[in-house]
C-alpha cells in the first residue's frame, strides 16, 4: 500500500507539473513543447487516476492471505421452499434474508494481481456480492419466484466493476467471481463459509447440516 501511495503522489505530482508547463508554453507560443508536456499530463494523469481507483477499492474490500472464513450462516424454515437466513459476518450486525427454493448459494467479487502489479505485493482482496436461493427441481426453477440478495452497496470507485469493462486499462488485475455450490438448506442447519483464492467453500458446522449436505448428495 506504502508503493501504491508513493505512485499516486508522484504521478499525480507530475500531472500538475506536466499541465502548468503546459500552460506556461502555450502562453510563450512554443506548441511543440506545448505539445509534448500536454501528452505527458494527460499520461501522468491517467496512471494518478487508475492508482487512486486501486486505492480506493482495496480499502472498500477485505484482503486475502490465506483460506479464511468469511462468514457463518444459519437457516429456518419458515414454510415448504421458503427459508430465513441468518447471515453472520465478524464485525457487521446480523442480516436477516428470506430465500425461496431449496438450496442455497453465496458469491463473492475477487481480485487477484498478476504481472504486472504483482510486483506492487499486494494481497488479493474480496468482498461478499450476494445471497442467492434455487429450486432443486428444474420445473420449479423455471416457474417459481426467486430470490436473490445484494450483500454489498455499490461504491463509486470499484477496481473489480472497472478491470472487469475496461480490462486493457487494468493489464495487472484479475477480477472474477468466486461462487460456493449450491448447499442444500433445512430448518436449523448452519454453515461456515470459507474463502480461498479462488472460491468460496461452504461446510457444514452442526449435525442437521451436516445430514443435509448427506441426504442431498
Amino acid at each position: 500500500m506504502a508503493v501504491l501511495l508513493a505512485s499516486f503522489a508522484i504521478a499525480a505530482f507530475l500531472a500538475l507539473f506536466f499541465c502548468l508547463r503546459t500552460f506556461r508554453c502555450l502562453r510563450r507560443r512554443r506548441l511543440l513543447r506545448a505539445g509534448g508536456s500536454g501528452v505527458s499530463c494527460l499520461l501522468f494523469a491517467f496512471v494518478a487516476g487508475i492508482t487512486f481507483v486501486v486505492i480506493f477499492s482495496y480499502y472498500g474490500y477485505e484482503r486475502l492471505v490465506a483460506e479464511k472464513r468469511v462468514a457463518s450462516i444459519v437457516f429456518e424454515r419458515l414454510q415448504d421452499d421458503e427459508y430465513r437466513a441468518r447471515l453472520m459476518v465478524a464485525g457487521q450486525e446480523d442480516r436477516f434474508f428470506d430465500l425461496r427454493g431449496d438450496e442455497w448459494q453465496i458469491d463473492a467479487r475477487l481480485v487477484t494481481w498478476k504481472p504486472p502489479a504483482t510486483i506492487l505485493g499486494l494481497d488479493p482482496i474480496y468482498r461478499l456480492d450476494r445471497l442467492s436461493g434455487r429450486y432443486s427441481a428444474i420445473e420449479q426453477e423455471r416457474n417459481a419466484s426467486r430470490t436473490v440478495h445484494s450483500l454489498s452497496s455499490a461504491q463509486p470507485l470499484d477496481v473489480w466493476s472497472v478491470a472487469r469493462r475496461q480490462p486493457l486499462f487494468f493489464p495487472g488485475v484479475d477480477a472474477h467471481y468466486g461462487s460456493a455450490a449450491f448447499v442444500p438448506m433445512a430448518h436449523g442447519a448452519r454453515f461456515d463459509v470459507s474463502l480461498s483464492r479462488d472460491a468460496l467453500i461452504a461446510r457444514p458446522a452442526n449435525e442437521i447440516a451436516e445430514q443435509a449436505t448427506g441426504n442431498w448428495e
